[in-house]
């Protein structure tokens, strides 16, 4: 699919792996709806990257915000890319010292994972059913699992649950879309340099970077929206999940 004079709808758009994405669908001649709920930070990232760059403040659990969203990026033309990036990674062990996982914080991170990236593809979907095709596809969706999904580690469990089940839909959504041009593929990081990361200390930075099999280092956003770019121009690349994690494979601790 050629990017130029499309749009494109990334959530989380406006830092970490959102960001890098919103940059290089720009570059390739995208406008781009931002979805994120810092409305501060969006708009101060919208104005740097130009008059393409769009910013929509909304709470992906939201029904109304993300369709003022999707409206904001169907009336700026036809609406081909939609990228999941918005998520939580809030830890807690099933039973800690303070007692069991409270289950509203469980609930939260699954609320936000999984029921926000279903809500805005469901929406997305909706209106790129009503759009004319662009050879051979109305649209390409693209969600965000994690390793996680697959080797979980102690005090995810809500995470690995969330991301799991983004994993899960994957297929399925994919095989109901594919009546409508539209495909679905899911990306599953490793370790990457986001601003969750950001807030550990850099030796634990750079211990966890050197647990990558090769690269031995943390992923960069730009990687992922690389894979973002790829997984649009290349047709055959629907209902799967692709690990993007230089090889590793976490064991427990």
């Amino acid at each position: 699919m050629d990017l130029t004079n499309t749009v494109a709808l990334v959530t989380g758009g406006a830092s970490g792996l959102g960001r890098a994405t919103t940059e290089r669908l720009l570059a390739a001649g995208a406008q781009v709806v931002m979805v994120d709920l810092n409305a501060e930070v969006g708009q101060q990232v919208a104005a740097e990257l130009g008059d393409s760059a769009h910013f929509v403040t909304a709470d992906v659990t939201n029904e109304e915000q993300v369709q003022a969203a999707v409206d904001t990026a169907t009336g700026l033309g036809a609406l081909r890319v939609v990228v999941n990036c918005a998520g939580v990674a809030t830890p807690g062990k099933l039973v800690s010292r303070k007692g069991p996982l409270p289950l509203e914080s469980f609930q939260k991170v699954l609320n936000i994972n999984i029921v926000g990236t279903v809500n805005v593809c469901r929406l997305a979907a909706a209106a790129m059913q009503q759009q004319e095709p662009d050879g051979e596809e109305r649209g390409v969706i693209v969600n965000t699992a994690s390793v996680a999904a697959f080797d979980g580690q102690i005090g995810q469990i809500a995470y690995s649950a969330s991301k799991g089940a983004v994993a899960a839909v994957t297929l399925p959504m994919a095989r109901e879309l594919a009546a409508s041009l539209i495909r679905v593929v899911t990306i599953a990081p490793g370790i990457f340099e986001t601003p969750m990361m950001a807030g550990l200390p850099a030796e634990a930075q750079e211990s966890l970077g050197k647990s990558v099999p090769h690269p031995a280092r943390l992923g960069k956003p730009a990687e992922y929206a690389q894979l973002v770019e790829s997984i649009v121009a290349n047709p055959m690349l629907n209902g799967e999940t692709i690990r993007l994690d230089g090889a590793i494979r976490m064991a427990p601790k």
